[in-house]
């Protein structure tokens, strides 16, 4: 089974840049497609985006498509989520998870019996005004 480790997480201006990097160990990365989500403090986890198992495609969630993007290197058992021009209201521990199915992650936040099977342990971007 694939596992997950992000980094990249840290303090950023707002108006500022930051990449998160999420780690998988496993020779299976390559089946798996791969989301990123989110969860600020006292709110629910949010779907960020996807990337399909073949890096070719991304999903995003209407709210991220503009500032965020989603990349994979299969060769390097990476994904990366850029984030672009951040406010403050996108601080939150970050999340990447892995599922063979792409639909189960778009769904993950708002189907209860879609479950990844994958989950990092996440982390803290936080962005200062």
């Amino acid at each position: 089974q694939v596992q997950l480790v992000e980094s990249g997480g840290g303090v950023v201006q707002a108006g500022g840049s930051l990449r998160l990097s999420c780690a998988a160990s496993g020779r299976t990365f390559s089946t798996y497609a791969v989301g990123w989500f989110r969860q600020a403090p006292g709110k629910e986890r949010e779907f960020v985006g996807a990337i399909i198992k073949s890096g070719i495609s991304t999903y995003y969630a209407d709210s991220m498509k503009d500032r965020f993007t989603i990349s994979r290197d299969n060769a390097k058992n990476a994904v990366y989520l850029q984030m672009d021009s951040l406010k403050p209201e996108d601080t939150a521990v970050y999340y990447c998870a892995a599922d063979p199915v792409l639909y189960t992650l778009v769904v993950a936040t708002t189907d209860k019996d879609s479950n990844p099977e994958v989950w990092g342990q996440g982390t803290l971007v936080t962005v200062s005004s």
